[in-house]
């Protein structure tokens, strides 16, 4: 009997463990028993220190505080990059005075219709800053001072009143600014020579349409450059810039 009980090898808490996945062994079931009382306390901390380093990562919630503030950390100057190219896309408002933009002078000053007419004559035709197009070249617009917004047209009429559309100066061949001619009485691009008569209609190429139309109203005595979508009344057609 002696001889029988010295062949058991001891048994340490990960094989007790073990028991609960089916792997525990009949001859280590004897020795469980014989040791009843403090094998039983042994084996349920064993058990809990197992069970606890298995289910739970200690540094889990800093990895995840971590990955938080990388992705914030990309986030926001990616956000503030796409802002501007997303924004350079959007078309402009459709009309009204939330779809316009004040006119302003070569100065950067609001056009005030009374003041600009005590010092600009009948047919005059002078460079403003206006709407902002999103098709066209806004090197030229930089260059030329206007790079808040397309340079526009701002048409005097014979009756020495203002008219009632803006002229964008910005040629629909390669985006070069048409100059108004006053000898010739059209606007010459001096790139390509391109002409358009003095309402803006292309009447020689390359440039293939016509100048581009706003709407030239008067809010509180300013002038208010806004969108133009109606039909295009020099050409009868749709038009290609809304």
């Amino acid at each position: 009997m002696a001889a029988a009980t010295s062949t058991l090898s001891p048994i340490t808490p990960s094989q007790i463990c073990s028991s609960k996945n089916g792997l525990f062994s009949p001859s280590q079931a004897l020795v469980v028993k014989s040791g009843k009382t403090h094998l039983k306390r042994g084996l349920k901390i064993a058990c809990q220190a197992t069970s606890i380093s298995a289910d739970r990562v200690p540094d889990m919630e800093k990895r995840k505080l971590l990955n938080l503030l990388l992705l914030g950390a990309i986030s926001l100057p990616t956000g503030f990059m796409l802002v501007p190219y997303a924004s350079f896309f959007v078309p402009p408002g459709t009309g009204g005075a939330g779809g316009g933009i004040v006119a302003k002078d070569a100065l950067g000053n609001d056009v005030i219709a009374e003041q600009w007419l005590k010092t600009h004559g009948p047919g005059d035709r002078t460079l403003t800053q206006g709407l902002k197009h999103f098709l066209f070249n806004f090197s030229e617009n930089l260059k030329n001072g206007l790079f808040q917004g397309d340079p526009t047209y701002l048409v005097v009429e014979n009756d020495r009143t203002l008219a009632t559309y803006g002229i964008n100066a910005v040629c629909t061949h390669l985006g070069c600014v048409v100059p108004w001619n006053t000898a010739e009485n059209k606007f010459i691009c001096p790139c390509h020579g391109s002409q358009y008569n003095n309402q803006g209609k292309v009447v020689r190429g390359p440039a293939p349409l016509s100048l581009a139309l706003a709407h030239a109203d008067l809010d509180d005595g300013k002038v208010l450059f806004v969108p133009w979508v109606e039909t295009d009344f020099r050409t009868g057609e749709d038009p290609w810039w809304a």
